[in-house]
């Protein structure tokens, strides 16, 4: 709250009336309604599958709307492509970052666009014309870095940029502070509030409630792709937002009782690795996570954390160091054999590690246990037994569309996918459930939920690891957190020291970056 302003009430940019979006007989927009005006940042918020992507696709010229009409600057405008709508001065930045890692930053920004000079490309003016953007809108980033040596904040800069030379006025941000750090978050709201004194309009897809009440100037809330509010900001809270979201009143507060943990479920020690360019990324960690706690992993993106979970699951080998589960040496096992030991897993990347996007929804409850009664009897799967089952689970976990049993996991929303890995790896029911980024993507409404089987797990007496880049996430679940900085951990704070105030997000969020505690 009490950010100044810069919007232009006076000038509408765009406008999108009763925009509807048809696949099939599903409508995944009906009637819906969006005016932004000039230097406005202007927030849109929908539970997942609540059709936000489509309406913004629409928007970006990907889809051609059913019906229903779009205005920028006051012109109706039909896009018959995205290149139509870049032409009208809308870019997008996407939630998965659309660049070439062996790539420059200034390769990445000009790729399509490139200036020549005779026959060759005008590197010289191009990276003249990306450092006056940046020095403009206080990105400071160098012209000639590689993409996969710089952060993931720095690639987000480069995306904003991207958009920016090829001349937008209006950019969609679509869930862009997902794998952000704190820190971070604040340097990409100050580039929002630089963006938006300069006359430009910023649209901001996201589920933080607490980024648009600290960023926007008006909200539209959509629910199952219909039209509900246009609010200001000023006007409401986040519990307001929240409800009007998904049509109840949601708890943000964690509800967990106090327990002391039991025996030691993981314990890894002096584990070694090297990351995918060779480079060691662990160096000597050590961890243990026990019966009847939640211990969370905290960290900047690219501090290690990736690998230790992939070597815990058995897609990566460590150089050296030990792992056991409940005392049992897992050490470089196979993935089966690490599964079969005791450990479940939620993965970081849903569609590359967490389902067959191709198979059905049903085929992907029991991707484990195909093999195994009840769903499969001397070979032949029980086709019966297995659509009971994930039409048990897809109405225990709400996942939706309902009926979708036989369809596609590719098909549904990105938290519905979530919700289906979800579904399946508590079900797993193991000794210890490894967690990365749970809630990634989800909204408020199945972030709750989330949260409340990940309790449950914890209060069944399983070990949960959760690795999260939601530091709000991980302070409010864990009973301990660990930092992970530069392949170590360098700074344990309990869930008291949380409670009662002894540490907050900043000293964390200085503790990620590598500080040491006094």
């Amino acid at each position: 709250m009490g950010r100044v302003s810069h919007a232009d009430e006076s000038t509408v940019v765009v406008e999108m009336r009763n925009i509807v979006k048809k696949f099939g007989d599903f409508t995944a927009n009906d009637h819906i309604q969006l005016t932004v005006h000039k230097g406005e940042v202007h927030a849109i918020l929908g539970e997942n599958g609540a059709g936000k992507s489509t309406m913004m696709n629409v928007l970006c010229g990907l889809y051609k709307p059913t019906a229903g009409e779009i205005f920028i600057n006051g012109k109706q405008v039909n896009f018959n492509s995205p290149k139509d709508s870049i032409d009208m001065g809308i870019g997008m930045v996407h939630q998965h970052f659309m660049l070439i890692q062996p790539f420059t930053v200034t390769d990445n920004i000009i790729l399509g666009m490139e200036p020549v000079k005779g026959l060759v490309v005008d590197k010289e003016t191009a990276k003249a014309r990306i450092l006056e953007l940046s020095a403009k809108y206080n990105m400071s980033i160098d012209p000639d870095a590689k993409i996969e040596d710089i952060s993931v904040g720095m690639q987000q800069r480069v995306e904003i940029l991207k958009v920016l030379y090829r001349g937008a006025d209006v950019l969609i941000l679509d869930e862009p502070t997902a794998s952000l750090t704190p820190q971070e978050i604040e340097g990409l709201l100050e580039i929002i509030e630089n963006l938006t004194a300069d006359g430009k309009s910023v649209i901001l897809i996201t589920h933080k409630l607490k980024e648009i009440t600290a960023s926007s100037d008006k909200c539209t809330i959509i629910r199952q792709g219909k039209y509900i509010d246009t609010v200001s900001v000023k006007d409401v809270n986040e519990s307001d937002l929240a409800a009007m979201m998904v049509g109840r009143d949601v708890n943000f507060k964690v509800e967990k009782k106090p327990q002391e943990p039991g025996e030691a479920v993981l314990e890894v020690e002096g584990i070694r690795a090297r990351d995918y360019r060779g480079v060691e990324i662990l160096k000597g960690l050590d961890l243990t996570v026990r019966k009847g706690e939640i211990v969370g992993l905290a960290g900047v993106d690219g501090n290690g954390q990736t690998e230790l979970v992939e070597i815990l699951t058995g897609l990566r080998k460590a150089e050296s160091g030990k792992v056991s589960i409940l005392g049992k040496d897992v050490f470089n096992r196979t993935p089966k054999e690490t599964f079969d030991a005791g450990i479940s897993s939620i993965p970081a990347d849903r569609q590359k590690h967490g389902l067959i996007l191709e198979f059905s929804n049903e085929d992907n409850m029991i991707l484990q246990h195909y093999n195994e009664a009840p769903f499969a009897r001397k070979g032949i799967l029980n086709r019966k037994e297995i659509r009971e089952h994930a039409t048990a689970l897809m109405e225990k976990f709400d996942i939706r569309p309902r009926g979708t049993e036989g369809n596609p996991a590719g098909t549904l929303s990105g938290g519905n996918q979530q919700k289906v890995i979800i579904a399946r790896e508590i079900t797993n029911d193991k000794e210890l459930l490894i967690a990365v980024n749970p809630t990634r993507g989800l909204d408020v409404g199945a972030i709750e939920f989330v949260h409340k089987y990940l309790v449950e797990q914890r209060n069944n007496n399983r070990a949960v690891l959760l690795v999260s880049f939601e530091l709000d996430e991980i302070m409010s679940l864990s009973d301990r957190i660990e930092v992970i900085s530069g392949g170590i951990i360098t700074g344990s704070v309990t869930g008291e020291e949380i409670a009662n105030h002894e540490t907050d997000e900043k000293e964390l969020g200085f503790l990620m970056a590598g500080g040491k505690r006094t």
